[in-house]
């Protein structure tokens, strides 16, 4: 098992920090749901603020991840790739890492506008950013919510392609990111 990526495949650690992160950001959209569908303001504010204390979660992970990523050997492309799918994937990367960090930013920045604490688990709270205002709140609802529909569909995009490198290409750009156990190369 080795904890550091090599010029073949991601590691453990770059593994966890992206599965965990995809594993939060679908909880996002899923409590997102739960709470505009939400029938008693308790609730709401409940499933608000599980969804704020997961958004912080995704975004320090996502700050984490930048930094392993920098100090850390990123796997080649593979020589089979063309090059432009290989640009488009280094787009579509670094695409996601700033909308995994812009989006939580936002909800941070949007319940500053409202005067809403973010409290990380009841350990701490986040200091507002900005004083409230119901326009600054507006502005940054659509933002956030721009961004995490952006998120969704580059994350499709991205899903897509893995999955046609795996079921058309068979080569091993999905199996390096995939746990040991469940990679199986080629």
């Amino acid at each position: 098992m080795q904890l550091k990526n090599s010029a073949e495949r991601y590691g453990v650690i770059a593994q966890l920090l992206h599965w965990s992160i995809v594993v939060l950001i679908v909880t996002q959209f899923v409590l997102a749901n739960q709470a505009e569908e939400a029938t008693s303001l308790l609730r709401k504010a409940q499933t608000l603020t599980l969804h704020k204390n997961i958004g912080m979660t995704v975004f320090m992970l996502a700050v984490i991840r930048l930094v392993w990523r920098w100090i850390n050997l990123t796997p080649a492309h593979l020589p089979t790739v063309k090059a432009w799918q290989q640009r488009l994937a280094d787009l579509t990367h670094w695409a996601l890492y700033a909308l995994i960090l812009l989006t939580p930013l936002a909800g941070w920045l949007m319940s500053s506008a409202k005067s809403y604490s973010v409290s990380y688990f009841g350990l701490f709270t986040f200091p507002d950013l900005v004083a409230p205002d119901e326009g600054r709140y507006q502005s940054f609802k659509t933002l956030h919510q721009v961004l995490a529909f952006s998120i969704f569909n580059l994350a499709l995009l991205h899903i897509a392609a893995a999955l046609k490198h795996h079921f058309w290409d068979k080569d091993n750009v999905l199996r390096r990111m995939l746990p040991l156990k469940l990679r199986g190369d080629r």
